[in-house]
Order: structure tokens, then sequence, then C-alpha cells
């Protein structure tokens, strides 16, 4: 269980390191439609946003987030203040996780019904997270910017250092 307590501690710092660069953005550039799976920035953090409250519901045997996507998000702040809420029930969650081999049954809205356990659920959320990230991190060099460094091997080396 500890790997991926850190996993996911490691997704809150980077995912903090990314709001905090994007910040700097100007309104325009963070809503410029970059012509990516989910725009641009706004559309593709909003995605990774949704996409791990997704899964926590999931976890929790709760219903999907209501609007698909999270295209009820509309700004950085909004997007920032969901995500500090799920990764807070999240954090939850995982305190009172004893198992990483239970399952749960997953049907997708694309059909189907799957049974996977946490731990590969876990990896899924972390590596989605990543893969999404690193597009916005090609966003922000499209945008004549420097992007944040959200590397898993940066976050090992700050937390070694107690940079974090």
């Amino acid at each position: 269980m500890h790997e991926f307590l850190e996993l996911f501690d490691y997704n809150a710092w980077a995912m903090r390191a990314l709001f905090a660069a994007v910040g700097a953005l100007s309104d325009d550039q963070y809503h410029r439609d970059l012509k990516s799976s989910f725009g641009g920035i706004h559309g593709t953090l909003a995605h990774i946003v949704w996409a791990e409250q997704l899964w926590l519901h999931r976890w929790k045997g709760k219903t999907n987030p209501v609007v698909a996507q999270g295209t009820d998000l509309s700004s950085l702040a909004e997007v920032r203040e969901r995500w500090e809420a799920v990764d807070a029930e999240r954090g939850v969650f995982l305190a009172a996780l004893t198992n990483l081999d239970d399952t749960r049954i997953v049907k997708p809205s694309s059909g189907g019904e799957y049974v996977h356990t946490f731990r590969q659920m876990f990896r899924h959320v972390i590596n989605h997270s990543s893969y999404h990230r690193g597009q916005v991190v090609a966003f922000f060099r499209q945008l004549g910017s420097k992007p944040p460094d959200t590397d898993l091997i940066t976050y090992y080396r700050r937390k070694a250092a107690n940079w974090l």
C-alpha cells in the first residue's frame, strides 16, 4: 500500500505544480484551443479532474460524476477546487483501504463490464493523469512558455532533499 500512497502523493505534487504554472498564463492561453483531444490546457485539466473523480466514485460505489469530462468547469479556479476536493476525498478513502486485491466492477460508458483490483485501478489513474499532464507540458511549449517539471524522478529527488 505504501507504494500507492507515495504515487498518489506524487500525483498531488505534480498537479499542484501544474496548477501553479498554469496560473501564470493569460486567460487566452489557458482557454486557447490547441487542437488536442480536449482542446487545450483547460479541457485537458478538466478531463484529468473528471477522470480522477470518476475512478474515485467507482471505488466508493457511487454514481458517475453528473457532467462528463468536467465540461461544467469553466475556470482554472473551478478545476483546481474540484481537484482539491477529489484529492482530499481520495485520501480518506485510501487511509481506510486494507486490501489492494479487493475488486470493483467497472462499467465504462462505452459498454461492457470489467472486474479490476484496486492495484490495477490505482496504476491506471496515476498513469492516466501523468499522460495528460505530459500533454499540458507540450501545450506550454506550443504557447512559448516554460512548463513545470512534473517528472516522477524530480519528485523523488526533491523529496529526498526535503524540497517538496
